[in-house]
């Protein structure tokens, strides 16, 4: 099921707490955009199926990326592309969206998605895992 665009804002609007939708929107673009840097085939294109267009479009047409980043490089590399973002704010905005874009995925696909990213998204998305042997 795709999340109309409304929805997806509003969810990740009140997971940032931010004021705006703008900013909600903001956060979101640059997130999804070195997302889909890092996601391949057709798990990008499943996931890309179950987010509102607009923002389907840029996880289908992402930022590159010449190495997958680490969760901390992907942080980084947030708030180097929000203006005025820290590490920290950066931090606060991936687990806005990557939070709602874990629930529009369901369990199964965001298996796959962390399956295809480096040890550590699980934090990012919200959804640690049990990483003990």
């Amino acid at each position: 099921m795709t999340l109309r665009w409304e929805a997806f804002l509003e969810a990740v609007r009140g997971r940032g707490k931010y004021d705006t939708a703008v900013e909600a929107e903001r956060a979101a673009r640059v997130v999804l955009a070195l997302l889909g840097a890092h996601l391949v085939g057709q798990i990008r294109a499943q996931l890309a199926a179950r987010l509102p267009e607009h923002l389907a479009l840029i996880l289908l047409n992402p930022l590159q990326a010449t190495e997958p980043l680490a969760p901390e490089r992907f942080v980084r590399a947030t708030a180097a592309w929000i203006e005025g973002a820290s590490e920290t704010t950066a931090l606060w905005d991936i687990g806005a969206v990557l939070s709602t874009v874990a629930d529009a995925a369901g369990e199964d696909l965001l298996r796959r998605i962390l399956f295809q990213l480096p040890p550590g998204y699980d934090i990012l998305f919200g959804r640690p895992q049990d990483h003990t042997p």
